[in-house]
Parts: C-alpha cells; sequence; structure tokens
C-alpha cells in the first residue's frame, strides 16, 4: 500500500499517521527544508503510548509532498524588505498557504481539532494555524521558532550563511557538509555526527530536493510577523527553546512566550536548534505532560 496524500489546491502532501484514529490527535509539522522522517520515532512512539493518533507530514517542496519545481525566488530583495528596505516582491506561497497544506491532511483525515506542535518552520506554521484557525487547534507547542518580529529573529550571522551556502549534491560529500554545517547550529554537549550522518542519507534518499528550501525561506521571510495575531491566541500554548541555539537565538522563544497570552515557557540547557537523542525523552515527555494536562483540564 502507498502512502497517503492530502490535496490543497492541486498541492499533494505525503503523510503517515500511528496509533488509534479514536485518541485525540496529535499533528508533527517540521522545519525548513526537512521531511516527515526528521521527527524522532522517540517522539511518536511517546505520543502514541500516551493515547494519541500521531500525524506528521511533508511540507510542500520538500520529501514526497509537491515541489514548486523551476519557480525562482529573489531572495536578496525578499531579505532586503523583510529588514525595511523596499517592497517585498511576489513569492511562490506564503505561511497561510503552508497552514492550509496543514488543515488539508487533517481534513483528509477527517480530524476536526488536533494539537499542533511544530519545530522551526513548522513552529511559525502551527503559529499560523493557530492564528487563522483557533477553533481546530486544542493546544499549541512551538519549539525553536520565532514570531517572526526581525528584532527578536535573531542567528549567528556565520550560521544563516551556512544555511544558505549550496553544499554538494554526490551523496557522501553532501552527507558530510551537511555534517559540518548542523554542528554549527547544534547542541554543543550531545552532537553526535553519527546519528546526524544516518539521518541525512535517510533524508536523501528519500527526496534529495534542496532547492525546496529557498522557497521555504523566502514564505517565512514574505509573511512578516505573527506579534499581533499571537497575542489574540486563548489556547494553551507551550514554548520550548535551547541555549545553545544559533540558528534562531533563545531570545526568539522567550518573545514567542511573552506574547502569547498564558504561554509556558521552557528554556531548555545543551539544546541547540535540534533534538538531541539524549534530550528527546526529556523532551517527548514534557510535551506528553502538557498536552495530557489539556486534556483533562475542564476547559480543555
Amino acid at each position: 500500500m502507498g502512502m497517503p496524500f492530502a490535496s490543497n489546491h492541486g498541492v499533494d502532501l505525503c503523510y503517515e499517521t500511528y496509533g488509534d484514529r479514536a485518541d485525540p490527535a496529535l499533528l508533527l509539522v517540521m522545519g525548513l527544508g526537512a521531511q516527515l522522517t526528521a521527527w524522532p520515532m522517540t517522539f511518536v512512539d511517546a505520543f502514541v503510548a500516551a493515547k494519541h493518533f500521531v500525524i506528521r507530514f511533508d511540507n510542500r517542496d520538500a520529501g514526497l509532498s509537491t515541489k514548486f519545481d523551476g519557480v525562482r525566488v529573489d531572495m536578496p530583495s525578499i531579505m532586503a524588505a523583510w529588514s525595511g528596505d523596499g517592497t517585498m516582491p511576489e513569492v511562490p506561497y506564503t505561511l497561510s498557504d503552508m497552514a492550509a497544506d496543514a488543515f488539508a491532511v487533517l481534513d483528509d483525515l477527517g480530524i476536526e481539532r488536533a494539537h499542533i506542535v511544530g519545530a522551526s518552520l513548522g513552529g511559525m506554521i502551527v503559529q499560523t494555524m493557530a492564528i487563522e484557525r483557533p477553533s481546530r487547534v486544542i493546544s499549541l507547542t512551538s519549539i525553536m521558532s520565532t514570531t517572526g518580529e526581525p528584532d527578536y529573529y535573531k542567528s549567528d550571522p556565520a550560521v544563516r550563511a551556512a544555511m544558505l551556502k549550496a553544499r554538494p549534491a554526490e551523496r557522501s560529500a553532501y552527507i558530510d557538509a551537511t555534517v559540518d554545517y548542523v554542528k554549527t547550529m547544534s547542541s554543543r554537549r550531545y552532537f553526535d555526527a553519527d546519528d546526524v550522518a544516518a539521518r541525512t542519507g535517510v533524508a536523501y534518499d528519500r527526496s534529495f530536493y534542496p532547492v525546496g528550501l529557498l522557497r521555504q525561506t523566502a514564505a517565512v521571510r514574505a509573511s512578516g510577523s505573527r506579534e499581533v495575531g499571537l497575542a489574540t491566541l486563548k489556547m494553551p500554548t507551550l514554548v520550548i527553546h535551547g541555549t545553545d541555539d544559533t540558528l534562531i537565538l533563545p531570545l526568539a522563544g522567550e518573545r514567542t512566550a511573552a506574547v502569547i497570552p498564558g504561554a509556558h515557557f521552557l528554556l531548555v540547557a545543551d539544546m541547540g536548534h535540534d533534538l538531541p537523542i539524549p534530550l528527546q525523552p526529556f523532551l517527548s515527555s514534557v510535551i506528553v505532560g502538557f498536552v495530557c494536562g489539556v486534556a483533562a483540564s475542564p476547559s480543555a
């Protein structure tokens, strides 16, 4: 049997499900250029064990979902406009479109409401989902993400430059270059080159498509700040960030939690812009405790 796909106005989204469909739904949304396989099975298994129906999917321009082949973006003009210099050019799609993709996955499964958990770009997507269709969100978990406000969206300049730098297309060279890049933004204590290499190899073999990253980046910048919308949210919210994050500095997580009314903020020592193996049991248990607490609340 092939992988299931949902459709959003001509964009096909590949997804996987785990657990009992009768249980509360929990949607996992991954980050920039990443595929659904980037969500560790440690997380999936923990959520299923806690009686949740888990869905993970490939964003557009990643994995097995629809690719916008040949569609170019003017990244210098986009970045200049994002910094306040000039008008934002047209982009192929925005975070609102990517949020609609996620809802299309839920629609394909007949799910009206879900807990939504997003990492990095995925955090921006789930924030957008919560702003635009709050009645469909039971709880929001935003991991190593940002409100989109330029003043609070800071990176180590060398890490940001490395992210956008072209890597070799040949498999072994690509894996080596990716390991070197990922190390710059990962947990200094728990970085595991062998694990990163293995996961990169799996992703490469499943779908090697680095050009999608630029269009996803364009969507992030063109969508602007979510500060006003986030301030209107009323659903239970958990914000997680790592002290070692150099791609999206911890200040972004602090700001996200400060803007969303009643949000819980967890700053994790020795966590970078990654989900390192030694921290996975702790992180998944924190999220399980949060979503199960929401389910147990009289107002849920």
